[in-house]
């Protein structure tokens, strides 16, 4: 399971549509030019990976537990004033990001393999920063955590974080289950490249503020994938692919094998849901 080192889990405003069951499982039928590569990675990924199926925190479980919702904090690492219109800027692209891997799930408009959801809501229902006045509103559209520093970060409080609780039960958090956090979207001042995991995903401020109007924030969006299990590709490619997100630095958006890398995820893992 990708880990927080590599490269490789926000404001209470809901801003996508609100998560729809989709039909039964309509089956696993990949090109057929990328059944040997996505039988070597699976190969892999079982090969390398410690505690593949034991393992409960993947985006998946997130989504899952959620009900087709995900809930963000944003961990305002720098010392940047952020208005409110930056505030909303912020959550848009988080939003439109993440739903371009949860887009990838669906067929014709359906779930690929019994994924149960058209749409996944993404909502951010947290800020963390160093100091309350780098956060120029006064609304209460998100809660606000100052001063509460792990990992010389700032960070929204631990008994709403589901890495910090992850038998869901959030009787300690403030304002109960509806002000949890599922990840955390980490902007650090000065960062170059990225981390992503259960966790959520980590990226230099100044580059997501940046690309906040680009169409795919592709550091960003290599690091979700990793938040959803899929691995890294330093010293390796797959039988007959060239460019794609997973392989850093070879592709700047989500490409058809990263599409069906993520469905092969899936369909080894549905059966723990039900599906």
């Amino acid at each position: 399971m990708p880990t927080a080192t590599r490269t490789p889990a926000p404001t209470a405003t809901s801003v996508v549509p609100t998560a729809t069951r989709t039909p039964a499982p309509t089956g696993w039928n990949p090109p057929s030019n990328l059944v040997t590569p996505l039988n070597e990675v699976w190969q892999h990924v079982e090969s390398t990976y410690g505690n593949l199926y034991g393992f409960r925190n993947y985006g998946w479980d997130q989504v899952i537990a959620g009900n087709g919702s995900i809930n963000y904090c944003v961990r305002w690492d720098s010392d940047a004033p952020v208005s409110a219109a930056l505030r909303d800027q912020i959550h848009a692209a988080l939003a439109r990001q993440f739903k371009k891997w949860m887009d990838a799930m669906l067929d014709n408009s359906q779930g690929t393999n019994g994924w149960p959801y058209t749409n996944v809501n993404v909502k951010v229902v947290g800020w963390a920063v160093r100091d309350r006045s780098t956060l120029q509103w006064s609304d209460n559209s998100v809660d606000i955590y100052v001063n509460n520093i792990a990992e010389n970060a700032p960070q929204c409080a631990p008994p709403c974080g589901r890495f910090f609780n992850q038998d869901g039960d959030y009787s300690d958090c403030p304002g109960g289950i509806d002000h949890h956090y599922d990840m955390s979207l980490w902007l650090t001042k000065g960062m170059g490249g990225g981390a992503g995991g259960d966790w959520g995903q980590r990226v230099g401020s100044e580059y997501f503020v940046n690309a906040l109007n680009s169409e795919n924030i592709h550091i960003f969006l290599h690091e979700v994938g990793h938040t959803f299990g899929l691995d890294d590709f330093y010293d390796w490619n797959p039988t007959g692919v060239n460019g794609f997100l997973m392989k850093a630095g070879s592709a700047s958006q989500i490409t058809e094998f990263d599409k069906w890398m993520l469905r092969d995820f899936w369909r080894h893992l549905k059966s723990r849901y039900g599906y």
